[in-house]
């Protein structure tokens, strides 16, 4: 179980509400694993459909990555779209490119729908750190254009980088304005309330121990037990031991955020934009402004299931390559939290029996992506499987070593891309 820190998060969402742990034998129509942005997601989805509804979260709701991470909203998959035409072809590629978009439409549905404020805000700047990459950057921005009929993207020469984000370090890129940012542990407490208020019963500190398939699957916790219809597996990263297809397939890594105290009228000497921002390199810089006049940084990644001892200093080194001039500005709050990834960088989505369905690995693109395939799998309970087809197809192979060489492997490999991001 991961601790919960003293996030900025905690410190400004309205306190969540407490479910009770499962204790007894239960039966519902789906049981979902799981209390992230997938699971809260599939909840509300199912809700909507009438299914009988029980979610069994291990710790709180929103207590792993959904209510921790830097709360970007980026268009699209992980892989860019021309990837995507290579690997897939140009009919799959536009399937994929359409779910990405009503992943996007969806968060502001549910806010608007279920009277959800999570400071949301429009717009994503993607910054490059070489000059040689700008090109590329504005050749997708073209492509984009050309091929999906995209006009909310716009190239960035370094002047217009640097007029919105005050660093040396970017020389152009390009802004998304279909992208955004908002708070995630809002979202996410938003979309568990208003599951509950739909009917949804949830359950923290409720750990499964096993699944058992069959005609009624059976979910095993610590204290009781669901016996199902259908079981969808939302815990990405944090269920180790729970899925061995998920297990080979998902690489826990942490990823750390800091937030400075208030900068006041310094803020506009780093950004002067409401957008976030997300940088080229391949162990990512991605920051924003808070609503209270701060500056969000996450960067610095540590390959390992588990929180780090001192998260401010993984995030400072990388902030004082981006903001030199924030070197000693101290952070109100720093915290870790866990994310999963996949080899391919795609989701992981996946039929494991005919009625268990799991979803995971969104490779830091979980905001929009994860509460979306929750509700992909819904459709997929209620028979609808177009877009869980879809996404079933995406390659996910086991990372190399199986479970046990993974990290380690991981970890030299990502070593030299961080080194490939200095030269």
């Amino acid at each position: 179980m991961i601790a919960v820190a003293d996030t900025y998060y905690e410190a400004t969402a309205e306190p969540g509400e407490q479910h009770p742990a499962l204790a007894g034998r239960r039966t519902a129509d789906v049981c979902i694993i799981g209390g992230g942005f997938t699971g809260l997601g599939a909840a509300l989805a199912l809700r909507e459909k009438g299914f009988v509804t029980i979610l069994l979260e291990k710790s709180r709701i929103a207590s792993g990555a959904s209510g921790r991470n830097g709360g970007q909203i980026h268009t699209g998959l992980r892989r860019d779209q021309v990837y995507l035409e290579r690997k897939f072809g140009r009919s799959d590629a536009w399937k994929l490119w359409e779910i990405g978009q009503a992943a996007i439409a969806k968060i502001d549905d549910n806010l608007a729908r279920y009277g959800i404020e999570a400071d949301r805000r429009h717009g994503m700047i993607y910054a490059d750190h070489r000059a040689r990459i700008v090109r590329d950057t504005h050749h997708y921005v073209e492509h984009l254009k050309a091929h999906y009929a995209y006009d909310k993207a716009e190239k960035l020469e370094r002047r217009g980088v640097r007029a919105l984000i005050g660093s040396s370090d970017y020389h152009g890129g390009m802004v998304d304005h279909g992208g955004g940012h908002l708070h995630p542990l809002k979202y996410a407490r938003g979309l568990a309330r208003a599951a509950v208020s739909l009917g949804a019963e949830l359950f923290e500190n409720t750990r499964v121990t096993r699944i058992e398939p069959g005609t009624k699957a059976r979910v095993v916790t610590e204290n009781g037990e669901v016996e199902a219809d259908f079981v969808i597996v939302a815990g990405d990263s944090l269920m180790q031991g729970l899925v061995t297809e998920a297990d080979a397939r998902i690489l826990p890594i942490v990823s750390t955020i800091g937030v400075t105290a208030p900068l006041g009228e310094r803020l506009k000497d780093y950004l002067t934009t409401e957008m976030a921002v997300a940088d080229s390199r391949f162990v990512v810089n991605y920051f924003r402004p808070t609503p209270d006049g701060r500056l969000l940084f996450g960067g610095g990644e540590s390959y390992s299931s588990t929180s780090v001892p001192d998260p401010g200093r993984l995030v400072r080194t990388a902030l004082k390559t981006v903001f030199p001039g924030l070197r000693d500005t101290p952070f109100d709050h720093a915290w870790s939290g866990i994310v999963g990834i996949t080899p391919t960088r795609l989701p992981l989505v996946r039929r494991l029996h005919p009625n268990i369905l799991l979803a995971a690995g969104y490779s830091g693109q979980g905001v929009a992506l994860a509460p979306f395939a929750g509700s992909v799998l819904a459709e997929a309970v209620s028979g609808t499987l177009e877009r869980f087809d879809v996404l079933e197809k995406l390659p996910v192979p086991p990372f190399p070593g199986g479970t046990a060489l993974r990290h380690p492997l991981m970890m030299l490999a990502m070593l030299w891309y961080a080194l490939r991001d200095r030269l």
